[in-house]
């Protein structure tokens, strides 16, 4: 048995400006943007707790907004997702890339917030 659930909205930016995305964002739906020293890929636009986090990432392909499903299994989540005809189309050491029949792509994470044991739905093998 694993467990998993809607972890995170990323909206992917074609930009090259993560502070002008970040604020457009922050202030288009209200949210406080937090950058993290360092980081020049992502802002996360900080949501109220048991909400699910939500970031903005500077990308290369086209911008659209994707989500990302967080499991304590990322094999046994992936393999549940592709019974349900969902394709893997690209793996990274801490996620993988996936995208649903009708085209949205998503990725399968590690759990991200701290109630994820306790509100994550269980799926048996």
């Amino acid at each position: 048995m694993h467990k998993s659930r809607l972890g995170s909205f990323i909206i992917d930016c074609k930009s090259q400006d993560l502070d002008e995305a970040a604020r457009f964002w922050g202030q288009a739906l209200g949210y406080e943007v937090k950058r993290h020293p360092g980081d020049d890929r992502y802002a996360e636009l900080k949501t109220a707790s048991g909400e699910p986090t939500m970031e903005v990432q500077i990308v290369n392909h086209d911008s659209r907004i994707h989500l990302d499903i967080e499991t304590d299994d990322i094999a046994a989540e992936v393999s549940r997702l592709e019974k349900l005809g969902a394709k893997r189309i690209e793996d990274f050491p801490r996620w993988v890339v996936m995208e649903a029949p009708t085209g949205q792509r998503f990725c399968v994470v590690n759990p991200q917030r701290a109630d994820f044991e306790e509100n994550a739905k269980t799926w048996k093998a």
